[in-house]
């Protein structure tokens, strides 16, 4: 069963220095519809002004991804690490007993186009940690890359759930297929361009859950698409 959440359909603010989409409920905008999808918790769609951002503040018990569409993102934390983060990167941040972090466009001229993900850990009280990695065009071009999973394989970077996450840039007429075995959820998020999922048409900003399936196939169906896949335990 394929059910798709319409990047219409999101939640949305506007700070001005911060235009936003949120696939699940987030901070003000809540929809018990919409609460996450399995261990999932938070998919936003953020682009930040130039040098504006989020200010130091602080997290818990979470994994959170950033992968950047666009622009550059300056990290800072509270265990001591600092990094820009671009197009290409994968950043995990396990929050555990506490962490303090700030996360700012790196450009003074351009925004910076992200998404921001939360996913639930399967245990509290972890130490907190941080990891980046790099993957090329050509790791991601018109095939699912595997970027995040719990046992940091193939060069991924490590979550602590039981997911496996894998993003793709698809060509026009590129496909990929991906099998999935039972007790597992799929979860796509198409990021730009527009792909079809078993048959079923995706845009920038739409989203699907994929359940009692076996397989989905993705086809670009736009010059130039990128998308996320994450595999989760349902």
């Amino acid at each position: 069963m394929i059910t798709i959440r319409p990047g219409q359909a999101r939640g949305a603010a506007n700070f001005g220095w911060l235009d936003t989409r949120y696939t699940f409920s987030f901070g003000n905008y809540h929809d018990p519809k919409h609460m996450g999808f399995s261990s999932l918790r938070v998919i936003n769609e953020d682009k930040v002004a130039p040098a504006a951002g989020f200010a130091t503040h602080g997290h818990r018990d979470m994994e959170i991804v950033t992968y950047i569409l666009a622009g550059a993102l300056e990290h800072k934390d509270s265990i001591g690490n600092g990094s820009i983060i671009q197009p290409g990167d994968v950043q995990r941040m396990s929050a555990g007993t506490g962490i303090l972090h700030s996360e700012f466009n790196a450009s003074e001229t351009d925004p910076v186009h992200l998404l921001q993900i939360w996913i639930l850990p399967d245990t509290q009280g972890l130490a907190p940690g941080y990891e980046q990695t790099h993957f090329t065009v050509g790791d991601r071009q018109g095939q699912l890359r595997l970027v995040g999973s719990r046992d940091g394989r193939e060069g991924s970077v490590t979550i602590h759930q039981d997911v496996n996450l894998y993003a793709a840039l698809l060509a026009e007429g590129d496909t990929v297929t991906q099998e999935f075995g039972p007790g597992r959820s799929l979860w796509v998020q198409v990021a730009r361009g527009a792909v079809q999922l078993n048959g079923e048409t995706l845009t920038a900003g739409d989203g699907a859950a994929i359940t009692e399936e076996t397989a989905i196939t993705l086809t670009g169906t736009a010059a130039e698409s990128e998308l996320l896949v994450f595999d989760l335990a349902a």
